[in-house]
């Protein structure tokens, strides 16, 4: 049986045991794969209320603001939610690079031979 969040136009989204669900973050314009993080009700709300995305710091225990302290906000030009609402897909204009370690995607690094290797 189908459950179903799988096809009504109602957004319902499933949270973890942890009351948290899975996002990730894309260049509105190029598609590149900036972050992922996680969401709960609360920063999925501020998300759609503000139009910048907001993430719950599982580290920090806390709901945060992506550039609270860096300024560089991701403006949100459109959020989706997948099929089963178990995972969502921020489409977004980055004021700076989006990973806290200064690069312009977490995922500037990709695997090798079992190795981690720096894009150029």
């Amino acid at each position: 049986m189908t459950d179903p969040r799988d096809s009504t136009l109602t957004l319902d989204p499933k949270y973890d045991a942890a009351g948290l669900i899975t996002a990730v973050a894309t260049d509105a314009a190029t598609g590149e794969l900036l972050m992922l993080a996680h969401m709960n009700a609360d920063a999925l709300a501020k998300t759609l209320d503000t139009g910048e995305a907001w993430f719950w710091s599982r580290s920090k225990g806390r709901l945060w603001k992506k550039g609270e302290s860096s300024g560089n906000v991701l403006r949100v030009v459109e959020a989706r939610i997948d099929c089963d609402q178990d995972a969502l897909w921020l489409k977004v204009e980055a004021a700076g690079p989006a990973c806290h370690t200064g690069q312009r995607s977490c995922f500037f690094r990709r695997i090798e031979s079992g190795a981690l290797v720096r894009d150029a």
